[in-house]
């Protein structure tokens, strides 16, 4: 059985939700994707009680604070515990060739020597390229360069064991690259900044981010089952978030939507 662990849900300038990171787990070991803004991705871990030597393949969409800064933490953190006896394995972290180069250079200033030194050894920076399908974990994950007007950013496509598609768009809109890999998918997840209806409050096609409206209606065109709507703001819709984004969604697409909240868990493989 494959579950979806949700770390966080927010987007960038958020005090209420932690920025937008999952987990997948295929019941045997964990695939981690984005590490939020901080170290708060550990008290996440801690209190879903992740089991950090069940993490061993993690994969960084692109280098912006809410994304890419967590995952150092997590690198520091499996790099402690390798050095203290207490992680078996290695670890791989995979992402676009620009991001591996900068990930390192940031673990390099701030890591530990001997911290650092497990890189290459214990720790690996595995660059990907789009269009590249690889074996991660159980999982058949085809990468993707999402287009992105900001930052370079790569996207992917899962295939797990029970043969269901999963497509995860990174925190942009559908462009022309991810069109072909999102047709018929089990499961797609997609950003939505804001409500449609509020979309002169959050303004967020200045930040090249959608609303629920958008990406409900790529879900319905492109005939996806499952829909999960993340990536948000938390200020006029928090506390009534998933009431709020289900019904302004339901409008559009009619499959099945998920709202979730931070440290909820979704199974995938129904």
């Amino acid at each position: 059985m494959n579950k979806l662990i949700v770390i966080g849900t927010g987007t960038a300038i958020v005090t209420k939700y932690h920025n937008t990171s999952f987990v997948l787990d295929n019941g045997k070991e964990y695939f981690l994707v984005d590490g939020t803004g901080g170290n708060g991705i550990l008290t996440q871990f801690e209190k879903k009680g992740l089991d950090w030597t069940k993490l061993h393949n993690a994969f960084l969409s692109h280098n912006h604070t809410d994304h890419l800064l967590g995952m150092i933490w997590v690198i520091r953190n499996i790099a402690f515990k390798i050095i203290k006896g207490k992680y078996k394995g290695n670890f791989l972290l995979y992402g676009h060739e620009e991001l591996m180069t900068t990930v390192k250079t940031i673990c390099e200033l701030c890591l530990n020597p001997k911290e650092y030194a497990l890189f290459d050894e214990r720790i690996f920076l595995v660059s990907v390229y789009d269009g590249e399908t690889i074996s991660v974990s159980s999982y058949k994950v085809t990468f993707f360069d999402i287009l992105s007007l900001k930052a370079k950013q790569f996207g992917f496509s899962l295939i797990d064991e029970a043969g269901k598609k999963l497509v995860f768009l990174g925190d942009e809109p559908l462009s022309e690259s991810g069109k072909k890999y999102i047709e018929n998918a089990d499961w797609l997840l997609a950003e939505a900044f804001c409500l449609y209806s509020e979309r002169e409050i959050h303004t967020p096609y200045e930040y090249s981010h959608s609303t629920v409206k958008e990406a409900s209606e790529n879900a319905r065109k492109y005939h996806v089952k499952n829909l999960v709507l993340w990536h948000t703001e938390d200020s006029t819709t928090y506390g009534r978030r998933r009431e709020l984004y289900s019904e302004e969604s339901r409008r559009y697409y009619d499959g099945n939507i998920w709202i979730p909240n931070d440290g909820d868990i979704i199974t995938i493989d129904d």
